[in-house]
C-alpha cells in the first residue's frame, strides 16, 4: 500500500510524499463500561489507513480517497467545512488542531485503506488519528502529545462529524503497540499496557453482516438504567459499586435496571481479571472471561441478537477458547479467541453454519495486535 500511495501522490501532485499510518481497534473485554468511569482494554491491529502526505505552499487543502476515488480541497477557516462526510473528518482534525494554537497549513494528500468498513474495527478513528500524527510531525515539530491527538480525533467527532464518542477508539488508534493491549481507565484517563502475543493462539473477527436497526435509542435506554442505580446507590458512577450494595438496593429498583448494573459491575471486575490473566500468560482464563461477558451482554444487558449468539454458540461447539459480542452490539461482530490448530476447523464451520441457517457468510478478519499511529516512509 505504500509504494502504490507514494506512486498515485506523485502523479497527481508531482512532488515526493511522506507517508503516514494508523491502526484500526478490536477491543477484548470491557464494553459498556466507558460511560460507568470503568476499564476498557482495547489494541490496535494490523489493519490501517495509510496516507501520503505533503506540505503544498498554499492555504489549501488538497485529498483524493483512493478507496471511494473522490478529491476534495477546502480552506482551513472553520467556514470551509467540506460537503463530503469523509473530508470533515480530515477537517476536523485541521480545525481542533488550530483550535488549540498549534500549526497547520496547506498539504496536499492521497489516502486509502484495508480496515473492513462496517465491521467495528473504527476506521474513522484511524482516518483522525491518521492525520493528527501527520500534521503533528509535518506542521509542528511533534510537539502535540499524543493523548492530546486521541482527544483531537474524538473532538472532531464531536464537532464535526455529528457522532458522540467516547475517546476509547483513538486512543488505541494513536498510543497502540505491537504486541501490547491498553488497559484504559474510563474514568482517571490512566493507562497500562499489557503483553498480548500468545504464541498458540490467534484473534479471529467473525463479521455478521448484520445491523439490526432499533427505534427505541437502545444505547441511552442503558445508559439511563446505569445513572439511575447510581444515583440510588448515592455514587457518580457504577465504577464504586458492588454486587453486594446492588443487592441491597434490588427491591427498589426494576429489574430490568438491576440486571444492566449487574453487568457492568460484573464487567468491570471481568476487565480486571483478565489484566492478571495476561500477566500470568493464563489464556484460558482469557477466553472463559469472554464467554462470560458474552452471557452478561447477551442475557443481562441484552445487546445482543440471535445471529451473535448462534456465532458464540459455534466457538463454543468448536472447542474455541474464548468468544463474545465486540461492540455496541445488535450486530457486527464476535471477537474469537482461538487455538491456531483450530483456526480453520472453526472457521470453515462457523461459514457452514451461519449460511446454512442465514444465508450469507460472515465475513472473517484474522487480527494481529499492532501498533498505532506512526510515520512508514520519509
Amino acid at each position: 500500500m505504500k509504494e502504490e500511495l507514494t506512486r498515485k501522490f506523485e502523479e497527481r501532485f508531482h512532488t515526493a510524499p511522506v507517508v503516514y499510518a494508523s491502526a484500526g481497534r478490536i477491543n477484548l473485554i470491557g464494553e459498556h463500561t466507558d460511560y460507568n468511569g470503568g476499564f476498557v482494554f482495547p489494541g490496535a491491529i494490523d489493519k490501517v489507513i495509510m496516507a501520503a502526505v505533503a506540505p503544498n505552499g498554499t492555504d489549501r487543502v488538497r485529498v483524493f480517497s483512493v478507496d471511494i476515488n473522490d478529491y476534495v480541497e477546502f480552506g482551513l477557516d472553520e467556514a470551509d467545512a467540506p460537503a463530503q462526510q469523509w473530508a470533515r473528518y480530515i477537517f476536523g482534525v485541521c480545525r481542533e488542531i488550530l483550535k488549540r494554537g498549534f500549526t497547520v497549513k496547506g498539504f496536499d494528500a492521497v489516502f486509502a485503506g484495508n480496515i473492513p468498513l462496517g465491521a467495528g474495527l473504527s476506521s474513522s478513528a484511524a482516518l483522525e488519528s491518521c492525520f493528527a500524527f501527520a500534521l503533528n510531525d509535518m506542521f509542528n515539530n511533534n510537539a502535540i502529545d499524543k493523548f492530546e491527538l486521541a482527544r483531537i480525533g474524538q473532538c472532531t467527532e464531536h464537532n464535526y462529524c455529528g457522532v458522540n464518542c467516547g475517546i476509547m477508539d483513538q486512543f488505541a488508534s494513536v498510543m497502540g503497540k505491537e504486541g501490547k493491549l491498553i488497559r484504559l481507565d474510563c474514568r482517571s484517563m490512566d493507562y497500562e499496557y499489557y503483553p498480548f502475543a500468545p504464541e498458540d493462539y490467534e484473534l479471529v473477527l467473525l463479521d455478521s453482516r448484520v445491523k439490526h436497526e432499533l427505534v427505541d435509542s437502545p444505547y441511552n435506554k442503558r445508559r439511563e438504567s446505569c445513572e439511575r442505580v447510581a444515583a440510588r446507590l448515592g455514587i457518580d458512577t457504577l465504577r464504586d459499586a458492588t454486587m453486594p450494595m446492588l443487592n441491597a438496593i434490588r427491591s427498589d429498583i426494576s429489574a430490568e435496571d438491576y440486571f444492566r448494573a449487574k453487568f457492568v459491575i460484573e464487567e468491570k471486575d471481568r476487565v480486571l481479571a483478565v489484566c492478571d490473566a495476561l500477566n500470568a500468560g493464563d489464556y484460558e482464563t482469557v477466553g472463559r472471561m469472554m464467554y462470560e461477558t458474552h452471557r452478561g451482554l447477551s442475557q443481562d444487558y441484552e445487546v445482543s441478537c440471535e445471529e451473535l449468539d448462534f456465532l458464540n454458540d459455534v466457538a463454543r461447539d468448536c472447542g474455541v477458547t474464548g468468544s463474545r459480542i465486540m461492540g455496541g452490539g445488535f450486530g457486527g461482530c464476535t471477537i474469537n479467541l482461538v487455538k491456531k490448530s483450530l483456526v480453520d476447523d472453526f472457521v470453515k464451520t462457523a461459514k457452514d453454519r451461519f449460511k446454512e441457517k442465514y444465508g450469507h457468510e460472515p465475513n472473517v478478519y484474522p487480527v494481529v495486535i499492532s501498533d498505532g499511529a506512526r510515520c512508514v516512509s520519509r
